[in-house]
Parts: structure tokens; sequence; C-alpha cells
């Protein structure tokens, strides 16, 4: 009877080992963050830039008509709240273009904008920077909690989306501006 109970013990044992070994691998499709993440970038960063290019192609081939938008590729991961998100951030990149400029505030590695210095200016231009800075970061949290909505991604993974969108920041940051590496060090692009 003893070595039936050391049996049944063992063979539990045994089993929990071999439980215990198996990995759940939850599937994080990293890929189609990434490819999302570089869409969103380019067309909040880009949209301007490019309407002027082609604007000044037409202007220089004589023609006088320029429509006011351009239609351009949605990205392909979209829902009405990240098209709002968007909007808002596309609307704000012009008054944030400068301050990134200058040096002011710079991407830091967490996919978020960083008040870098304030030095030279009065209160209330350090009011409208950290107003500009915290509407931005918020808009850019939103984002990235919708995006892993709209791809099925567990809510646990949100900051694994949101680092794939850092490096997507920082990759269109122009030159001059600062941004951070891995290792929280800050240099210039």
């Amino acid at each position: 009877m003893k070595t039936k109970l050391v049996g049944l013990v063992l063979f539990a044992v045994s089993l929990s080992l071999i439980f215990a070994c198996i990995t759940v691998n939850i599937y994080f499709p990293e890929a189609a963050v990434k490819k999302t993440a570089d869409e969103i970038v380019d067309e909040i960063r880009k949209r301007d830039e490019s309407i002027k290019e082609e604007s000044r192609m037409f202007r220089s081939a004589g023609f006088d008509f320029v429509p006011a938008v351009f239609a351009q590729e949605e990205t392909k991961v979209s829902n009405p709240a990240i098209r709002a998100l968007k909007d808002a951030m596309k609307q704000r990149f012009p008054s944030l273009k400068p301050l990134f400029d200058a040096g002011n505030i710079g991407e830091n590695n967490n996919g978020l904008v960083d008040v870098r210095d304030e030095g030279g200016m009065n209160l209330k231009d350090k009011a409208a920077l950290r107003g500009l800075v915290k509407d931005e970061n918020s808009d850019r949290l939103k984002l990235y909690a919708e995006v892993a909505k709209a791809l099925n991604i567990d809510v646990g993974q949100v900051g694994r989306v949101q680092k794939i969108f850092a490096e997507s920041w920082n990759k269109a940051a122009s030159p001059g501006w600062w941004v951070q590496k891995d290792t929280g060090e800050w240099v210039k692009k």
C-alpha cells in the first residue's frame, strides 16, 4: 500500500513538472504593429510636407488649381477613435515642430514627448509648452491602446505596442531633434 502511495505521489509530481514546463505563448503580431506604427507616424508627420511638395510641383508646371487636400491611403488598422486621435495629433504637430526644432522637447524611448529645455521661456510660453506636451502624450497613450484593441492584442501588451511606436517616432524625427536611446541617453539625431 505504501509503495502504491509513493508511486502515486511520484506520478503526481512528475505530471506537475511536465505541466510547469509548458509555457503559454501569447501571439503578439509585432510585424503588424510595426507596419501600423510606421504608417500612422508617417501620416501624422509627413502629410503637410507631401502636400506642400505636390503643390509646388503643380505650380511649377503652370497649374494654378491645387486641391486643398490630397487623398492619401488610410492606415489599414483604423476605427473612429484612431482616426480622431490621428486628426488631433496632425493638427497639433505644426505647434510642436518648432519646439522640436529648438530642442525644447524630444522623443523619449517610451513613445512619448518629454520637455527637455525651457530656458529663455517666459511663464506663458512654458505653460503653453507643457499643455501641448500633456495633450500630445495623452493622445499617444490613447492611440496605443486603440491600436492594440483594433489588432486584438491583450491589454497587458499595450506597453509593447508603445515601444514599437517609440521606434517609429524616433525614426521619423528630423535631424537635430532630441531622441532618447533605449539606454536612457538623450542624443541629437
